[in-house]
């Protein structure tokens, strides 16, 4: 599998900066060109505190922000409830250096509540004034809540009932919830619930409701305090029967009311009711359906809340309530009002001295706004007359500046304002008389990676506005279109930076005044990039141990290649040795043990690879301590424990299971927990296998368990048990929203989108999101909603303009980081214009010039894609070919005055129509004119097959197709064919043949000659592509009449003999191919072939099997007739196969590729849909780490050629298994076996001697055992331990002369086997030896009587 740590193409840092810098260069693009500050200008507002701004009564300072930038240095002053406030007059207040941000102390004394007003700030300096916006500043209250007795509140069983909560005002307004005692929610569902006001509904009430303890609660999120209201005891009088009740509503009382919400703002309609059955809540509107795409349902659907109110949300809303019993209705009238938004916010102006210009102040709202202008702060229609404000004209909401002079700068204010609300914007006019500037560095030289996105940066300045141009190597037109554009500010940005993009680039600015110019030398690079990494590696202790690290880098970028351990710098020492490509690490010890990092970085770029070095104990090779058992899968470990815990942290540790004569390579911590996805474990972080003990990093507000598991070489342990539960505490999110994009989905609107959160990330109840959009190059201020939704709708803009965007995560516990700016574009509307004037010049026939008159770019009305040309073929010229009229499209990218292009890939001798649109993005223009045209004759595609039959010895049977495409008029066909001798070639014959002709006898002078034959039609333009052939092989000449060598065309592979080059057909011209040549014996069974791939461009052909004899296929390329047939073979792999077993898998596979050739197998684990790679050489392949029991997706494909892959194939490795030893392979075993069959030998002879002689032995006397009921007493006091089986003949036993069996009592069913006897560990035979013997039959049969191996023993003894 590949190294650990993964490549970075652009490493960490040249990324991170690449990046940086990339984001610097687009924020500079949508910056408005700004005056210089070393230039004089009017003051402009950079910062200001929030209109409505809350501050805590705990912070011993309040700071309200006003900064400005201006020159001269602006100064500033306040006012304070619409009255100068004099800072020098209260020693608590201070104003900043060079600022006006004003800062309240109260280290010594004072309320922050004596300081609440109003606050706007002026900035001034002799140009002008600017304004903030009023400041209303307020401190935040949470006020106690009254003391008061509260009452039991009796209430029958089934009726209704409402607690009232009655929170104290706080500022903000507080976060109410109800409690018990204990400190639990009060568990809320369709009957209980808490309504918008706070207060708890009771649908009905039910015995189990008694408690004495509902307590309502009100948090206050900006001083983060709870306060409690005294606890209501709820008694509740049961009765026997219940009455059910009709729904009736408790909130909102009668059958309608009405609501105003503002634009942009989160609309809430209540709905609670009471009744038994607890009714169901519905909700409709009248006149129209609910906005699925906005609307959504919240407590238990007795609410309806929509987060972005905008017009179309008003109307009349129903809620209804019903149960078994009836429904009723309650209708709300919903009005939508605006505060004031901006259409069109003024921006700054720079005029030359008798320039024109205008100032546009639009804005929309409900009531529509009032529109009010102002100078330097004071209203416009009250400044005294000055020869200055005759070159200006007030028209409503223009300002018209006419032939203005020096001198005459100000700022202008607009003031929009209703009864909601007001906007306030600054915008400066600045008369200047200045020749272009550049701002920038002089002769910057910037190196680049190649194939990245790349801006050269070139500010200027200069009034009246200069036009700035960019060429390249100083020469040609300016630079912009294709790959190139030029920016507003400046910027030129290259799309996509190659090798042919280097060189110098000059940026020209000219105005009326003058020119200025700047250099930029560009120099593109090949990325850094590690070709050969580290592999992990496993060594012996004491053993070398190396790692390899080839580099390529571009040649003239200095790279340095570094090494680090586990994360740290490796300091080489006197050990370690290091050259170009290759970390050696002498006599390895267990410290030596980690991941190294192979670092490579260049000025501009970096890569990495890593990979991890185990070291072995001796005894881990060693056959006498593991040749008895393998290496298993290691314990899972156990005891995990917690400690050292903080608020994004805590430490865990464990006890590492059995290893399992593998040593642990590393463990793996997962997480589970109990909030957004309870019950599933998922990986956090892996360790070494040599820690037990580590700190984790935690994500805030989650309540975590635990578990590990141990990996060794052989495969992951079971997991281990859970951990004790841990929960971190709240905090604002770290993580800034991704994938932030600004689009339009209509002609005047913006949609913003981003991707929320993810769960673990939200780190604190309550996600919302601050999202910033301004029109770019305007200079406004930010426009910022709060949302918790994942998109936002800006609207009424114009059509395509770029806006920039940012955003914000926040949560109760405050905000997040802010993104980087990002630039959206509002949406796209169909194309004004249309090209006009399409017309096409010199067609051949395969293409045709067209040239056509452009339209307007700002026409567009969009991102300008392309000239979209539309062309069919509407018949061929060849009387009877039918040919399909799908419409084709081809597109030009061209900005010049008067474009042209060239439309290729045409079929010859066909008349073709054309139309021609202009595309954006999202829509097409009109059609221009449509053109017709004809192409030229031209030679003809090959025949479409060509069969060569043996249908006698001596001769042979030609046949063919007509061309699929003729291209033109058949004249004929032509052969020509030479006899093939071994290498060498016959002279040439040359045949032809008329149109309607297409077969041909060909009679062979001896039936072994062989021909190779080349075929072609022929129209009056010359030969068409050749077919060529030779003649098959037979190995059965009595078979000649089965064997046909078949041959037809599905690529334009073969080339036309007087052509330069062929001509490409189209892909829906190209019949199928096969080609095939006999050989002398009969070959082994050719691979299947898989399914072609060939692009349109390739001049390979497919191959498949032949018919009888059997024939060998190859890939065959035909050049000219004049050339030799090229057999190339077209790199193929197949046949897949896999052997799986628990933990690994033998793969194997064919292929034609060279012997040196490396292959990648890519395994995909079916459950989590985990990829794996793994570079190998040449099958077979030992495929290892698979873990028992999973379903497995395998394919190969060539490291080379990544498009050349095998077919998938799915395997599941077999359940787990312990490998066992064989037993009756161990010496120990087979020695014992031994020593109890010499044992059972010696038995059986003693018996064997004792049967010879015969009578009955007496064991009384021997030893005092106890007598069975069954035994048998003989006179003389002995016992008989004869058996049913004695008249048995021992198996084995030879027969008689007279071919009768002889006899043999000896059993050992007599000695206990299979019974309750058995062996003792010496071998001997223990057991009870009860047995039933006939008296009569064993007296008459006494030479065959058994005999008791113990009996036997006890008689020699």
């Amino acid at each position: 599998m590949r190294p650990v740590g993964g490549r970075e193409m652009l490493g960490k840092v040249g990324h991170a900066a690449l990046t940086l810098l990339s984001l610097l260069l687009l924020w500079q693009e949508a910056a408005a060109i700004e005056v210089p500050l070393d230039l004089k200008q009017p003051p402009t507002i950079i910062k200001q505190s929030v209109k409505d701004y809350i501050v805590d009564p705990r912070d011993n300072t309040i700071i309200i922000e006003c900064e400005a930038k201006g020159n001269p240095v602006p100064k500033f002053s306040w006012r304070r409830n619409g009255r100068l406030f004099t800072i020098g007059k209260d020693p608590r207040v201070t104003m900043r250096k060079r600022s006006g941000t004003l800062e309240v102390g109260f280290r010594s004394g004072g309320r922050p509540e004596d300081y609440e007003g109003e606050y706007q700030c002026f900035a001034s300096n002799d140009l002008g004034v600017a304004l903030s916006n009023k400041i209303l500043l307020r401190v935040s209250k949470a006020p106690l809540w009254p003391k008061e007795v509260l009452a039991p509140v009796p209430v029958t069983e089934g009726s209704p009932l409402v607690l009232p909560c009655n929170p104290p005002p706080g500022l903000p307004p507080p976060l109410i919830f109800w409690m018990d005692s204990n400190m639990t929610p009060i568990l809320q569902d369709r009957r209980v619930s808490m309504g918008l006001n706070g207060d708890l509904y009771f649908a009905n009430v039910l015995v189990q409701d008694a408690h004495s303890d509902y307590s309502c609660n009100a948090r206050f999120n900006f001083t983060y305090t709870i306060q409690q209201k005294n606890p209501f005891n709820l008694k509740v009088q049961t009765s026997r029967k219940v009455a059910e009740t009709p729904p009736s509503f408790l909130s909102p009382e009668g059958s309608g009311s009405s609501k105003m919400v503002l634009r942009d703002e989160q609309l809430l309609l209540e709905c609670i009711a009471a009744g038994l059955p607890t009714p169901s809540i519905k909700w409709f509107k009248r006149g129209g359906d609910l906005p699925a795409q906005k609307v959504k349902f919240e407590n238990f659907n007795k609410t309806l809340k929509i987060l972005s109110v905008s017009e179309e949300d008003a109307g009349e809303y129903v809620c209804m309530a019903d149960n078994r019993l009836g429904s009723i209705r309650h209708s709300i009238d919903v009005q939508v009002k605006a505060a004031p938004y901006w259409l069109d916010k003024p921006t700054n102006l720079v005029l030359a001295p008798e320039e024109n210009g205008r100032l546009v102040c639009r804005a929309n709202g409900n009531p529509k706004p009032n529109i009010q202008w102002l100078m330097n702060g004071e209203p416009i229609n009250k400044i005294t007359e000055t020869p200055a404000s005759a070159n200006r004209e007030v028209l409503g909401d223009t300002i018209m500046f006419r032939g203005v002079q020096i001198g005459s700068s100000a700022v202008y204010q607009c003031n929009a304002s209703n009864q909601h609300g007001y906007l306030l914007a600054n915008a400066f006019v600045s008369v200047l008389d200045m020749a272009p500037r550049m701002l920038g560095p002089k002769n910057q030289l910037i190196k680049v990676i190649m194939n990245n996105r790349t801006f050269l940066n070139c500010p200027f300045f200069g009034s009246p506005l200069p036009e700035l141009r960019w060429f390249k190597n100083g020469q040609g037109s300016g630079l912009d279109g294709g790959q190139y554009r030029a920016h507003i500010n400046g910027t030129l940005e290259i799309k996509r930076a190659r090798k042919e993009d280097e060189g110098i680039y000059t940026c020209v600015a000219n105005n009326m005044l003058g020119k200025a110019e700047n250099q930029v030398q560009l120099e593109v690079k090949e990325p850094t990039r590690i070709i050969q990494a580290p592999t992990h590696q496993s060594v012996l202790r004491g053993s070398k141990a190396s790692f390899h690290c080839k580099v390529v880098s571009d040649p003239s970028l200095p790279t340095k290649v570094t090494w680090t351990k586990d994360g740290e710098r490796l300091d080489l020492g006197w050990r370690l040795k290091k050259d170009e490509e290759s970390l050696t690490i002498p006599s390895v010890t267990e410290n030596d043990e980690g991941i190294y990092t192979c670092t490579v970085k260049s000025e501009i770029d970096q890569d990495s690879a890593s990979a991890r070095l185990t070291v072995l104990e001796d005894a881990f090779l060693n056959p006498s301590v593991f040749s008895a058992l393998p290496p298993d899968r290691p314990d899972p470990p156990i005891d995990l424990d917690l400690s050292d815990p903080s608020a994004r942290s805590v430490r865990l540790t464990w006890i590492p299971g059995n290893e399992r004569r593998s040593p642990v390579t590393e463990f793996l911590v997962q997480f589970e927990e109990n909030h957004w996805e309870p019950g599933r474990w998922q990986d956090l972080s892996s360790f070494p296998g040599d820690l037990n003990s580590v700190i984790l990093q935690l994500a805030p507000n989650v309540n975590y368990q635990f578990r590990v598991i141990a990996i060794n070489s052989v495969g992951r342990s079971q997991p281990s048990q859970p951990s004790p539960r841990y929960k971190t505490t709240a905090a604002p999110p770290d993580a800034i929203p991704r994938d932030l994009r600004g689009w339009g989905s209509d002609k005047d609107n913006m949609e913003i989108t981003w991707e929320p959160l993810r769960d673990l990330e939200k780190n604190g109840p309550n996600l919302q999101y601050n999202v910033w959009w301004r029109r770019k190059d305007s200079g406004d201020n930010w426009t910022n909603v709060t949302t918790s939704e994942s998109k936002h709708v800006v609207r009424y803009t114009e059509t395509y303009v770029p806006y920039e965007m940012k955003i914000q995560a926040r949560n109760e516990l405050g905000s997040g980081p802010e993104s980087n700016i990002v630039i959206g574009y509002s949406g796209e509307d169909k194309p004004a214009d249309s090209p006009t004037e399409l017309r096409v010049s010199k067609v051949s026939s395969t293409r045709a010039n067209i040239h056509w008159k452009p339209v307007d770019l700002s026409s567009v009305q969009g991102e300008f894609k392309e000239y979209r040309l539309y062309y069919w073929r509407e018949a061929s010229l060849v009387p009877g070919v039918v040919v399909s009229k799908e419409k084709m499209t081809t597109g030009f990218y061209t900005t010049v005055p008067e474009p042209s292009g060239i439309l290729k890939d045409l079929v010859p001798y066909s008349k073709y129509k054309m139309f021609m649109v202009v595309a954006n993005s999202r829509y097409e223009s009109l059609p221009s004119n449509n053109v017709e045209f004809t192409t030229a004759e031209d030679v003809p595609d090959a025949p479409r097959f060509f069969r060569i039959n043996r249908r006698s010895l001596d001769t042979l049977y030609l046949e063919w197709g007509k061309p699929l495409e003729p291209n033109g008029i058949l004249v004929g066909y032509q052969l020509a064919y030479q006899r093939v001798n071994g290498s060498r070639l016959g002279p040439q014959q040359i045949e032809t043949f008329r149109p309607n002709e297409t077969d041909f006898v060909l009679r062979l002078p001896d039936r072994n000659a062989r021909y190779k034959f080349n075929l072609s039609a022929l129209t009056k333009v010359g030969k068409g592509e050749v077919y060529a052939e030779e003649s098959p092989h037979f190995t059965n000449e009595e078979n000649f009449t089965d064997a046909t060598d078949v041959v037809e065309l599905t690529d334009a592979t073969l080339s036309p003999v007087f052509s330069p080059t062929p001509t490409p057909l189209p892909p829906t011209t190209i019949p199928p191919t096969t080609i095939s040549i006999t050989t002398p014996t009969p070959p082994p069974t050719p691979p299947p072939t898989p399914p072609p791939t060939t692009p349109p461009t390739t001049t390979t052909t497919t191959t498949t099997e032949a018919t009888t004899p059997s024939t060998v296929p190859v890939l065959v390329t035909t050049k000219r007739v004049d050339q030799n047939v090229l057999v190339t073979p077209r790199r193929e792999i197949w046949n897949l196969t896999v052997v799986p077993d628990s933990y690994y898998a033998n793969v194997n596979w064919s292929h034609n590729f060279p012997a040196d050739s490396k292959f990648v197998l890519e395994v995909t684990l079916d459950s989590n849909k985990t990829v794996t790679v793994e570079e190998v050489k040449q099958p077979p392949v030992n495929l290892k780490a698979l873990i028992a029991g999973e379903k497995y997706h395998l394919r190969v494909y060539s490291q080379e050629l990544n498009s050349v892959s095998s077919k998938s194939v799915t395997f599941k490795t077999k359940a787990a298994h312990i490998d066992q030893v064989d037993i009756a392979t161990q010496g120990w075993f087979i020695g014992l076996m031994c020593a109890i069959a010499l044992i059972i030998l010696i038995l059986l002879i003693v018996c064997f001697i004792k049967r010879s002689r015969g009578g009955k032995y007496p064991i009384r006397d021997k030893k005092d055992l106890p007598l069975d009921p069954v035994d048998q007493k003989d006179q003389d006091g002995s016992f008989d331990y004869h058996s049913d089986e004695d008249n048995k003949p021992l198996q084995g036993s030879q027969t008689s002369l007279d071919g009768n069996v002889k006899e043999s009592d000896d059993s050992l069913v007599d000695y206990g086997e299979g019974g309750d006897g058995q062996f003792n560990e010496d071998g001997s035979f223990i057991g009870q030896y009860t047995v039933k013997k006939d008296k009569d039959e064993t007296e008459g049969n006494e030479s065959s009587e058994a005999t008791s191996p113990v009996n036997a023993i006890y008689s020699l003894a």
